[in-house]
């Protein structure tokens, strides 16, 4: 839509540049007609060559502002090396305490790292980890998290009924909604939106991430950042156990999901 405007001048300018000079070359034909076609032949094209010349530009320009940053997994590796010792080298941390991110999407692995570096979110330990990186360090490190797989976990069978409630339906009383709004069906997130993936995260992590929002910790001060926290303020602390649980134990069956139907 931007480059409409300037691409189309210039074809009206050389309609109107060949007019003229087609005119000239039939005054001009009356007295010598090899001069006047070789004196208008060169305006002519000169004329034609100058508006794709000018449409060209635009369109170029437009191209390289619309150019999308994306990460490289191989060199991710790498980069992501110091990560492992908390989070595990392919991203499922062993402990508990510290968030899978293995599956996690790199938009979204981007945007927490930047929070980090920037300071919106605070964390000792990942701000100091976030410092020295580069947006395209960034970008390697999520996608190398990205292409890996979180490893199921388990719920608590107690607590997955109210879990369950919790996740795919809400609370409306309460006034909660559903947690797979946001977070899709099978706990997958939304990239695009850049809602975090919940699926297999271990409870100990999500219950203590819920506990802090619901006391008013906030992960920046975007509109993202906010929704969390008013939603956890609404939930008590045997529902924070129950859908951290749950999501602990939701996981989809790719290999299901993949297969094609058999009548």
């Amino acid at each position: 839509m931007s480059f409409r405007p300037a691409g189309s001048r210039p074809a009206v300018l050389g309609c109107a540049v060949a007019l003229v000079f087609a005119l000239s070359a039939s005054i001009a034909a009356a007295q010598d007609a090899k001069p006047a076609a070789a004196s208008s032949a060169k305006p002519a094209a000169a004329a034609s060559a100058a508006a794709p010349a000018a449409a060209e530009k635009p369109a170029a320009a437009e191209a390289a502002h619309s150019g999308v940053k994306l990460g490289d997994a191989a060199a991710g590796q790498g980069k992501a090396a110091a990560c492992g010792a908390c989070h595990g080298m392919d991203g499922n941390s062993s402990d508990a305490q510290y968030p899978k991110l293995a599956g996690q999407s790199e938009q979204y692995i981007v945007q927490q790292l930047t929070n980090f570096k920037s300071g919106k979110r605070q964390n000792p330990i990942m701000m100091g980890m976030a410092a020295p990186l580069s947006e395209q360090d960034m970008h390697d490190i999520g996608a190398y998290f990205a292409g890996k797989s979180a490893l199921p976990g388990v719920a608590d069978q107690a607590l997955v009924e109210r879990g369950e409630q919790l996740y795919r339906q809400g609370d409306a009383a309460k006034g909660v909604p559903a947690c797979m709004a946001c977070h899709s069906i099978d706990g997958r997130g939304n990239p695009g939106a850049m809602y975090p993936q919940l699926t297999s995260q271990h409870a100990q992590y999500i219950q203590a991430t819920l506990k802090a929002m619901h006391d008013g910790t906030s992960w920046g001060d975007d509109a993202h950042a906010r929704i969390m926290p008013s939603i956890a303020q609404k939930l008590d602390e045997k529902d924070i156990a129950a859908v951290a649980s749950y999501v602990e134990g939701l996981h989809a069956t790719e290999s299901a999901a993949a297969k094609p139907a058999t009548p």
